[in-house]
């Protein structure tokens, strides 16, 4: 699944159809070049960034552009938050793309977190009908989930990526180095993502995580490149064997049907998303112990490594009935029944339909507890 070229890691994700690396590495960036030239976009390329990233990030980026796109480009730079991930953003993308001369024979840079990666990746699958893109992420989250595996889309003000695609990309570019800029808030909210694939499918890397946290939140990159490659593996072995999530994808959901209700319900104002996962493992492990899938000890795991990146495990205001009808309207909901993935131990998750909504509601009352 994985090779080594020099200080490169390339994780291959293969579907019907269609093959894609994504490469991981310190100062690697400049492999975009090759890339672009391998790939041979015969159009103008379009550049999607994020007010942030391009502040620290776009002098080198278009110096990359420069030499390997002589046919032109395009840059649009989004307000950086989860909170403008609208089909408004898009219009305007498309807006910046159309005047600046794109057509069918373009490609698009996704280079951002995962805001950027959902909202350029669903551009790039609707634009002229679908042109091809690549994802550069700059974030944890964003380069252990978001970037791979099409999935790309918006959100709705009543629920979270409604509108949306699977879609994939051609290229996964990862360099750790762009984690050394990133805000401490949004650094740490990536560690919930790589927690949730130890819970899902990796014993050793969660435990990985709970031994190994006060080196990696110091930004040591030697010490992420294990949990962002393995994380990496995780993803792409499970996209590959169910693409459209018509089954075990959905694993991936972990703590993530609790989490989009958080977050929408609090207008995506209160949480970011990797802090609204957090909560929503440690629900979705309180509401395993009531269905008697697990004892008590997997929340007490759960909370224990979470509190060591100092992301939240409790949430003593939550609009119960509110987050409850949220969870409803999740893109999750199967003819009018809530799922979940619920852990039956570390390392090993399963899918659970028909849970009573009393227990749903059990669940949120242990963290409103703490």
């Amino acid at each position: 699944m994985s090779k080594q070229i020099g200080n490169t890691k390339t994780v291959w994700v293969k579907l019907i159809g269609h093959t894609y690396p994504i490469h991981i590495g310190q100062n690697i960036f400049s492999m975009l070049a090759d890339e672009l030239i391998r790939l041979d976009w015969k159009g103008k390329v379009g550049l999607i960034t994020d007010e942030q990233v391009a502040k620290y990030y776009l002098d080198i980026c278009e110096q990359v552009l420069k030499k390997a796109c002589p046919q032109g480009y395009v840059i649009h730079i989004l307000p950086a938050g989860e909170e403008y991930k609208t089909l408004e953003q898009i219009e305007h993308i498309c807006t910046t793309m159309l005047e600046g001369g794109l057509d069918r024979s373009s490609g698009i840079i996704a280079m951002g977190g995962g805001v950027v990666g959902d909202v350029a990746g669903f551009f790039a699958s609707s634009y002229m009908r679908g042109i091809p893109f690549i994802q550069i992420p700059t974030t944890i989250v964003s380069q252990v989930d978001a970037s791979i595996g099409g999935k790309t889309g918006v959100n709705h003000p009543l629920g979270k990526n409604i509108l949306g695609a699977f879609y994939q990309p051609q290229l996964v570019l990862i360099d750790l180095n762009f984690l050394k800029t990133l805000p401490e808030r949004i650094y740490r909210e990536g560690f919930a993502e790589i927690i949730k694939h130890g819970v899902i499918a990796d014993q050793e890397l969660f435990e990985y995580c709970l031994i190994h946290a006060e080196i990696m939140l110091h930004k040591n990159l030697e010490a992420l490149t294990y949990p962002i490659v393995r994380s990496c593996e995780i993803k792409a072995d499970i996209v590959m064997k169910d693409e459209k999530e018509q089954n075990i994808r959905a694993y991936l959901n972990y703590g993530h049907t609790f989490g989009h209700a958080f977050e929408s319900v609090t207008n995506y104002q209160k949480f970011l998303h990797g802090e609204a996962v957090s909560i929503g493992m440690v629900s979705s492990a309180e509401l395993a112990v009531l269905m008697g899938y697990v004892n008590d000890e997997i929340p007490k795991l759960h909370r224990e490594v979470l509190r060591k990146y100092n992301l939240p495990v409790a949430w003593q205001d939550i609009p119960v009935d509110k987050v409850i009808q949220s969870m409803y309207r999740d893109k999750k909901t199967k003819v009018g029944k809530l799922r979940f993935i619920l852990p039956k131990k570390i390392g090993e998750v399963t899918i659970v339909s028909n849970i009573p909504e009393d227990s749903i509601r059990q669940a949120l009352s242990r963290i409103m507890q703490g």
